[in-house]
């Protein structure tokens, strides 16, 4: 069974804040889904995502050009 995190789990497991996390659930920038009114995260598809997306700002950086 696959763990579900709640906005301040993955907030906590990124070390982001919870605001930010917020911004990019609802901005469809990261894998979430609204269960009511409240946020909930699979870890298997935040670490895919991260997997995805760990090359970005690095890639940007060595061609001389800032993250976003």
């Amino acid at each position: 069974m696959q763990k579900l995190m709640t906005l301040g789990d993955v907030a906590d497991y990124l070390r982001l804040s919870k605001d930010t996390v917020y911004r990019m659930a609802s901005g469809e920038r990261m894998p979430a889904s609204k269960v009511g009114n409240q946020w909930r995260f699979r870890r298997d598809d935040i670490d895919a995502w991260l997997e995805r997306h760990k090359n970005v700002t690095g890639a940007q950086e060595s061609r001389g050009r800032k993250g976003p």
